[in-house]
């Protein structure tokens, strides 16, 4: 067997995907679009690339590298997590996943391209990529956000609903027609879901039993033997070997040794999905792409559409608000595997050709536009509410024009009172202070005075002037407070309520004043504080 050839061709696609997944880092794309561009370039269907290369060379890999995506995504499942806040979670992820599930069956069977393509259509459409999802959040420093714990948990009953939904499509699109044989293929795929779900719910302690063992390459060997055998198993009970794969990490991961495991399975994870995403490259025809375009073009506004109003719901079910929900639906939005996967299954059902390059230019969109919306969502979001607001103080100027301008009046007539009486009460406290002033009486010291070191001493105060300056009149303050707030609640943003207790503020303020300048004992001028209302 001469594989020289082949061998170098690979390597070379593989130090390609390497360039172009490092160029792509620099503007926060993620490396499934760029391996599927590699193995687009790389099609015998293309002929753009110098060296060409034949999918099947590759195909064990490649479901090598599904086998991995499946079990990591199982192994990274926080069983925990889910049941102690199972209510919430199924209610939010539900949501999400129903609204977009509803709309894209129904976008499925306006494409007219049969029943059963319309159901993989509105799987593709209804779930995001974990990966994708995951990555984005450790990137963007999104871990501590409030709204991430939220995005994880729709992300975790995504999982289930893949897990359930490839069992049910697997058997859907087998091409039975016979009601019984249907039935039951799904009782027995509904059995092995819930035997492993058993299993990874209540024997992490027999499984880390038979897990046991010190040697790091004969640990390997094992959970790796155990991801291929039960993908094997799940091919031929009829839930597919991706759902095998997710259900034995489940189990493998409810173990005491899932961080270990994770330490060896997330580079082979990385390496082995590359060629998965590198061989549907492959198999892409991109004269094909044409006839899809209109399709494509819908499925992206729809989802785009479709996850800013479930982003949005699903926020406000847990209380966060609007930029919350846009972080959420720009990052939600990104599609991936999974949609891949069901392209996969599509082709090997014989189901319309026209899905697989449906699939491919839907992900190859939606993997680059996300990441970008995504890192950008929160300065979208601030230029959206910003303009928001101006639009609401715009709208309420014009629409509450004539009750405003009454209540101004109104609360002005009130101001205008408080004024008066506020003066008056200067007028009383000034002449009181002037009389303390006028002889050279003892006064017993206040605060401001000079006292002895006892601080109850009762010292000879002489007669001074008080500048005049330092205590402005009360015109002058109102003009500051004009000129500071604009009138009193004639701009919609201060309302009369306010000025007038901030008015109160400036009474209070102004007789501290004068009663601290009338305590004082030096000659020195004493100036006035300004308010740092002001």
């Amino acid at each position: 067997m001469h594989l020289g050839e082949e061998l170098i061709v690979l390597g070379i696609l593989l130090l390609l995907a390497y360039g172009l997944g490092r160029a792509g880092k620099l503007i926060g794309l993620p490396t499934i679009p760029i391996y599927m561009i590699v193995g687009l370039l790389a099609s015998t269907n293309t002929g753009w690339f110098p060296i060409s290369f034949d999918s099947h060379s590759i195909e064990l890999i490649a479901i090598f590298g599904l086998i991995l995506l499946l079990f990591n995504l199982g192994l990274e499942f926080d069983q925990d997590e889910f049941f102690s806040n199972a209510g919430r979670l199924i209610v939010s992820g539900g949501t999400y996943i129903a609204v977009n599930m509803g709309v894209g069956l129904a976008f499925g069977f306006m494409l007219g391209w049969g029943t059963r393509e319309a159901l993989i259509v509105a799987g593709m459409t209804a779930t995001s990529s974990s990966a994708i999802v995951t990555k984005l959040l450790i990137e963007l420093n999104r871990l501590a956000n409030r709204e991430t714990p939220m995005i994880l948990g729709v992300t975790v009953v995504e999982d289930i609903f893949i897990a359930i939904y490839l069992a049910i499509v697997s058997v859907v699109i087998s091409g039975e027609t016979d009601p019984i044989p249907v039935i039951i293929k799904l009782a027995v795929a509904f059995a092995f879901l819930v035997t492993m779900f058993a299993v990874a719910r209540w024997g992490g302690k027999v499984v880390s039993k038979l897990m046991r063992t010190r040697d790091d390459e004969l640990f390997t060997v094992l959970f790796f033997g155990l991801a291929v055998l039960f993908a094997g198993l799940g091919e031929v009970l009829g839930v597919t070997d991706a759902i095998g794969a997710f259900l034995i990490g489940l189990i493998v991961g409810a173990s005491r040794y899932r961080n270990r495991v994770e330490q060896f399975a997330l580079p082979m994870r990385d390496v082995f999905g590359a060629f998965f995403f590198l061989n549907f490259g492959l198999g892409l025809d991109p004269s094909l792409f044409p006839s899809v375009l209109g399709p494509v073009a819908a499925a992206i506004g729809i989802t785009v559409a479709l996850n800013l109003v479930a982003g949005q719901f699903v926020a406000w079910l847990n209380k966060l608000g609007p930029q919350a929900g846009l972080n959420t639906s720009f990052i939600l939005q990104n599609r991936g595997e999974f949609a891949l996967i069901l392209a996969t299954l599509s082709a090997g059902a014989g189901l319309n050709p026209l899905l697989q390059p449906f699939a491919g230019l839907y992900v190859l969109v939606m993997a680059v536009m996300g990441p970008l919306l995504a890192a950008n969502s929160e300065r979208i979001g601030a230029s959206v509410l910003r303009l928001r607001r101006r639009a609401g103080a715009r709208r309420g100027g014009r629409g509450a024009a004539g009750g405003a301008v009454a209540g101004a009046a109104t609360a002005e007539a009130a101001a205008e009172a408080r004024r008066r009486e506020r003066d008056d009460r200067h007028a009383e406290e000034i002449a009181l202070v002037e009389a303390a002033l006028a002889g050279d009486a003892p006064v017993t010291s206040g605060a401001g005075g000079d006292d002895d070191d006892d601080g109850d001493s009762v010292v000879p105060r002489r007669r001074r002037n008080v500048p005049t300056a330092t205590a402005p009149a009360p015109d002058v303050v109102r003009a500051r407070f004009r000129a500071d707030g604009d009138g009193l609640a004639t701009d919609g943003d201060v309302d009369a309520e306010d000025d007038l207790d901030a008015l109160d503020d400036l009474d209070a303020t102004e007789r501290a004043i004068w009663a601290e300048q009338a305590g004082q004992q030096s000659d020195q001028q004493s100036t006035r504080q300004r308010d740092p209302e002001y």
